[in-house]
């Protein structure tokens, strides 16, 4: 095993070519720079791992080589090629070493054995797993949406059963630590064509043959037709199972808060967000 930078090459951790691939029906390809991994879970299954190095120049501080990685968790009807876009990038050429996770059931990691991808239990014990054995320096953990609730739980539950402490965590539009069942009854009640356009889009999975109700729910008015078909395209081919169980979901929420937490967390909302942006000062509040 040889450490290069805040990356641990390790024996659980292997590369497969492009054309190997076949979770998916038409692979994500990667910018350059970027390389596809497959972190070994203690399940024995493989969760892919996207990853970019910080680039390290002349002109970047000394500081800047202490940084902490980046660790990367979609949320619901993604995987971890959602991050390779721009955020991978960006951080990349800030010096940060990034890394993007397909949590189970998603994108090109494997599936589980049963319905759903996992619980917010097993999610969150996977990435602390990969943290564990994959990182050599704390990470920040961040999440978006669904993957932000996963994070809530890491922070409550298993931070301090992993390998060293997170350095930070960043919710990004993320589901709040209660759950998105008051957001659902507030849209009946004071939104109901909203209310049911989510319903729609989500829980009946329209957004992945309705070209308009897909940009509405996930993208900017503004985006181009031919990019949102372009992710919905992806969305669709790389969320083969739903990421949790709703109602065992709920039933084990809300997520523990932590007294006198430690680890400094950043709570970003977006004002134009259908569907989340309601619910982010209820996490501020939590957290």
């Amino acid at each position: 095993m040889a450490a290069v930078g805040s990356y641990i090459l390790s024996t659980r951790m292997t590369k497969i070519p492009q054309a190997v691939l076949n979770k998916t029906k038409a692979p994500y390809n990667l910018k350059q720079g970027q390389s596809r991994l497959f972190h070994q879970l203690p399940s024995g299954l493989n969760m892919e791992v996207i990853y970019q190095k910080g680039v390290r120049n002349k002109t970047i501080d000394e500081k800047v080589l202490k940084q902490p990685p980046l660790v990367f968790v979609h949320g619901s009807f993604h995987a971890a090629w959602c991050w390779s876009e721009h955020w991978l990038p960006f951080f990349s050429d800030n010096g940060f070493d990034s890394y993007a996770v397909s949590l189970l059931g998603q994108g090109e990691s494997d599936d589980p054995d049963g319905s759903v991808a996992g619980s917010l239990q097993t999610h969150a014990a996977d990435i602390a797993d990969f943290i564990k054995n994959q990182t050599t320096l704390s990470p920040v953990l961040i999440g978006h949406s669904f993957g932000g609730l996963i994070v809530q739980y890491y922070i409550a539950n298993l931070e301090k059963d992993s390998s060293g402490n997170l350095a930070g965590a960043v919710l990004i539009c993320s589901v709040p630590p209660t759950g998105n069942s008051g957001l659902v009854w507030r849209y009946l009640f004071t939104k109901p064509v909203a209310a049911f356009k989510v319903t729609m889009s989500l829980a009946a999975k329209a957004f992945q043959t309705s070209l308009p109700l897909c940009k509405e729910t996930f993208f900017s008015q503004e985006m181009d037709v031919h990019l949102v078909q372009r992710y919905q395209e992806l969305m669709t081919d790389s969320s083969r199972m739903p990421l949790f169980d709703l109602r065992k979901l709920n039933a084990s929420l809300p997520v523990a808060s932590v007294p006198n937490l430690s680890t400094p967390v950043l709570v970003m909302g977006a004002a134009d967000d259908f569907i989340v942006v309601s619910m982010i000062f209820i996490t501020v509040l939590k957290w």
